[in-house]
């Protein structure tokens, strides 16, 4: 079983049953979808709590979403923290403040890698307000409750992938 963990890539069907797994049990269990976006929600609560929290106790989404330290905001530090054990595990750890693929489109400059990071976070995290959830609430959770509103947002969060891609590494990057 080790071996197994230690692969640089793993099977996507047995990826998938484990997420589609883990999917089941967080409704099993908590009576909530799997999803992402919720824990910078319930961040950006914590942290406007901390400055006002008259502000945060008038906000309409906080009376239904508390920010709170939960699971739910726990699933972002266990990404990151399992992606650092399975890199470390599987020996494809190799920090760069550039990585190569980036480089090789954009060049090497951190700033400009720094700038797009942010960019990106900050769209991605936009976006996923905007859909009402994430690629993992949409893309896991809904289409596994088979929401045509998630099965919608899901094929849109590909095309809005490939397409940024394209555009990205075929057009600007060139």
């Amino acid at each position: 079983m080790i071996e197994y963990l230690m692969q640089s890539t793993w099977s996507p069907y047995i990826a998938g049953a484990g997420i589609g797994i883990l999917g089941c049990l967080t409704f099993i269990l908590s009576d909530r979808p799997l999803g992402a976006s919720t824990a910078y929600a319930k961040m950006s609560g914590l942290i406007g709590r901390a400055v006002s929290k008259e502000a945060v106790g008038r906000n309409e989404y906080y009376r239904l979403t508390p920010p709170a330290v939960d699971w739910q905001f726990m699933i972002v530090p266990g990404i990151i923290i399992g992606a650092f054990i399975s890199a470390m595990l599987s020996g494809s750890f190799h920090p760069a403040w550039v990585p190569a693929f980036w480089g090789v489109s954009f060049g090497y400059n951190p700033l400009l890698r720094l700038a797009g990071a942010v960019i990106g976070g900050i769209l991605l995290a936009l976006g996923s307000r905007w859909a009402g959830g994430c690629t993992s609430g949409h893309g896991i959770s809904g289409t596994m409750q088979l929401s045509l509103g998630s099965i919608a947002a899901a094929a849109c969060f590909f095309i809005g992938g490939i397409a940024t891609a394209v555009v990205l590494f075929r057009i600007i990057g060139s």
